[in-house]
């Protein structure tokens, strides 16, 4: 069992003050989904929400089945070669981006679809996807910890430059047993990472994958979409699943812990169920994004003149909230795994009271990447 270390007074007093003087009692109200769409084309056609549901639906399906394809293709070329192997991991990186906007998509506009084939197809690519994930997942969250490990146990200066005593002896510092905890991370996570790269393997490798991308080439020229709504003009079908999606958004968001009550579930041992919310959060953020891209057409993120990007439009909050969530999710489970290896059967004292202080760091960050998000969403703009 990892001891519980928490936060030095002084990190304490910073981080409680934070959670309460910067966020207010309860979250304001998430700003409505924009028409950026349905602005006049410059060359004179119709928009993309007059257009039919036909083109616009179909046509973001396709396209993003034929970057699949080309993922998969590059990934066959690439794939069994030291010297290639850069080249393998962004063909893999590309083939989970489009996995994930078209399960998302399927599962957005449903209604609009066979909705068979779309049940189908969408829980094969978000296994897909999960399975991709993985070894990267594990690589990451190893070089988070081993990093922020070697942050916690650098000597710290006095005043005359020089070191300020033995690390136990300087606020908590892990010391002695940090050298032992990362190499108790490093022969788990690396571990835990060979087994998801061959289990991608053999995923890529597998009749089950085989069936999905024959799904998927088939989509990269038609898609199953209801006769009924086909040919009726993208705002009457598109827009209210899509406004559904991101009222939904902002109905987790507003279920979220808010104030003091926040900081409590972030730093003790009910931690974990409140994270799950967050992750949610985070699933549905994306979702509406998603859905905005199939509206208006793929953007890059351009942040606005406020802090964080808070005054920046819909689609540019969206993408900037969802890095603070994807570091909030990053932190827990990497706050998880340092639990995980304390727990590990005769290890020394030292070693785990390092990962004690690991893990409590890494619970110090999940708090700021919930800060973060509260000064980002909504945009100010908005609100």
């Amino acid at each position: 069992m990892v001891p519980r270390h928490d936060l030095t007074d002084q990190r304490r007093a910073a981080h409680a003050s934070g959670a309460t003087g910067q966020r207010p009692a309860g979250p304001p109200a998430a700003p409505p989904l924009q028409r950026a769409g349905a602005e006049p084309a410059a060359d004179g056609r119709p928009t993309r929400e007059a257009q039919p549901t036909r083109e616009v639906l179909a046509g973001y399906l396709h396209e993003r089945a034929g970057e699949l394809l080309r993922g998969l293709r590059a990934h066959d070329e690439a794939a069994g070669s030291a010297e290639t192997a850069a080249e393998a991991a962004e063909a893999v990186r590309l083939l989970r981006r489009s996995a994930r906007r078209i399960c998302g998509t399927l599962q957005t506009f449903r209604p609009l679809l066979d909705t068979g084939w779309s049940d189908r197809v969408g829980a094969e690519l978000r296994w897909l996807a999960d399975v991709l994930a993985k070894e990267h997942e594990y690589a990451a969250r190893l070089d988070r910890l081993l990093t922020a490990l070697h942050r916690l146990s650098a000597p710290a200066a006095g005043p005359d430059g020089e070191s300020a005593g033995p690390a136990e002896a300087r606020t908590g510092r892990p010391g002695v047993g940090a050298a032992k905890a990362g190499a108790l991370l490093e022969r788990q996570l690396t571990l835990a990472r060979t087994r998801a790269h061959s289990a991608a393997l053999r995923a890529l490798g597998s009749g089950r994958f085989h069936a999905v991308a024959d799904e998927i080439a088939v989509l990269a020229s038609e898609a199953p979409l209801d006769e009924r709504s086909a040919d009726r003009p993208a705002a009457l079908t598109l827009r209210p699943l899509a406004e559904l999606a991101h009222r939904r958004f902002a109905e987790a968001v507003d279920a979220l812990p808010h104030g003091p009550e926040a900081l409590a579930h972030t730093l003790t041992g009910t931690e974990g169920r409140h994270d799950s919310g967050w992750h949610h959060v985070r699933h549905l953020a994306r979702q509406t994004r998603y859905a905005l891209e199939v509206l208006d057409g793929p953007r890059q993120p351009t942040p606005g003149p406020g802090t964080d990007g808070a005054a920046a439009p819909l689609h540019t909050a969206l993408a900037l909230v969802g890095r603070h969530l994807t570091r909030h999710r990053d932190a827990a489970e990497a706050a998880a795994a340092a639990s995980a290896a304390g727990r590990t059967p005769r290890i020394a004292p030292a070693t785990a009271y390092a990962l004690g202080v690991l893990h409590a760091d890494q619970r110090h960050e999940v708090e700021a990447a919930r800060l973060a998000f509260c000064r980002t969403w909504p945009p100010t703009g908005d609100r």
